[in-house]
């Protein structure tokens, strides 16, 4: 990985604060399947990507933490010893956010001059919040001494976005941003953490494919897929005592109970509960080296996302019939929350050149307008720049 982008927040930073600072990287992700599952305790498998987010830091002597972005123009200022601040609808409160959280959860934070950069794209499905939230969270632990351990870390995370944000996100983006492994996809137990690391072929490529339509994951109708899952919980307990979540049920007991459920409480259950079962059968097709069959469950997850769970549009359901009709390619879904944003397509490396090409021209030419088209290989976690 070229170290253009840290040199560059290097020099931005020494020009702004007129001092020298560390360096702390963490990366955007996507997820190959398992969609909605993470905050009902459930199954994903997602990968990190070639974007990230970077954080310049230097300690100050006094306990104000000052923030600047290169993305932005504005400056934001919190007295870390009072750890009051609110959230304001701004970009700055996915770090105010951790910032408050390591000091309630007992970390003694220095003050400091913090500049962020990043070149995860903004609302397109990517997660830069959380990588924006680990990469801050790195570099205010870095400065002032402390280590925590990486899962930690994104539970801290996490925390900061459900609890100062506002958006009620499972534990899958802060924990692939801190963890992932290059050349890796995660198969993630979203309930115990326990992980299972799956190699990609070498001859394929995840080609992420921006529809240019941007999504706000705080928004109200993310808040309320988990609330409706929440409802389905609260009525299926009552007829499957000990379920604690939809991770709980199977296909045969939500089918047995279909009945009892609302229509549109059972489709977002059916989604879940089906999508849990598909990361499994993911997982191992991946082992056994099947991209024929990974791809037909990627198609799958799209359909449900589509249909059972409705977060996805117009223009992601045409990008993913549009990778369908191309040669080279296992399989192709919306990735993210959904609502706009991004398409991940597992692509044959040979055939990526005409891919990127033919979709380019077919989604302009359906849409007016000019996705953005980049391959990746899956990443490693946060990590200081040195």
């Amino acid at each position: 990985m070229t170290n253009q982008p840290s040199d560059e927040l290097r020099e931005a930073f020494r020009q702004l604060f007129e001092t020298s600072s560390r360096i702390f990287r963490a990366p955007g992700r996507v997820n190959l399947i398992g969609e909605h599952t993470d905050y009902n305790d459930g199954f994903v498998m997602p990968a990190a990507i070639e974007k990230n987010v970077w954080a310049a830091i230097s300690p100050r002597d006094d306990h104000q933490l000052i923030i600047r972005s290169t993305n932005f123009a504005d400056t934001v200022q919190i007295d870390l010893e009072k750890a009051d601040a609110r959230a304001r609808r701004h970009w700055s409160d996915y770090v105010c956010g951790v910032a408050i959280f390591l000091t309630r959860a007992g970390h003694r934070l220095r003050g400091a001059n913090l500049l962020i950069r990043g070149d995860v794209p903004i609302g397109a499905g990517l997660s830069s919040s959380a990588a924006v939230e680990v990469a801050t969270a790195l570099a205010l632990l870095g400065n002032s001494g402390l280590t925590v351990d990486g899962a930690e870390v994104a539970k801290l995370c996490r925390r900061a976005e459900n609890e100062f944000v506002g958006a009620r996100v499972g534990i899958m983006d802060q924990f692939i941003s801190c963890l992932a492994r290059s050349g890796h996809a995660l198969c993630l137990d979203c309930r115990s953490l326990e992980q299972r690391w799956l190699k990609l072929p070498p001859d394929t490529s995840l080609v992420i494919c921006n529809t240019m339509v941007a999504h706000q994951l705080a928004g109200n109708e993310y808040n309320k897929r988990r609330e409706q899952c929440e409802e389905g919980v609260r009525r299926l307990s009552q007829l499957l005592p000990g379920i604690h979540a939809l991770r709980d049920v199977t296909a045969a007991q939500l089918r047995q109970h279909a009945a009892d459920l609302p229509a549109t409480i059972l489709k977002r259950c059916r989604h879940v509960v089906l999508e849990n079962a598909r990361v499994g059968d993911a997982a191992l097709a991946l082992g056994r080296n099947d991209l024929v069959d990974f791809g037909r469950l990627m198609r799958e997850s799209h359909q449900s996302l589509r249909d059972d769970y409705e977060v996805s549009c117009a223009e992601l359901d045409l990008m993913v019939e549009l990778a369908a009709q191309q040669e080279g390619v296992y399989g192709s879904r919306m990735t993210g929350g959904g609502f706009g944003g991004c398409t991940i397509s597992l692509v044959n490396s040979a055939a990526v050149h005409e891919f990127i090409r033919s979709i380019s021209i077919s989604y302009a030419e359906k849409t007016g307008l000019e996705p953005q088209i980049w391959t990746s290989s899956p990443a490693g976690g946060a990590e200081e720049i040195e």
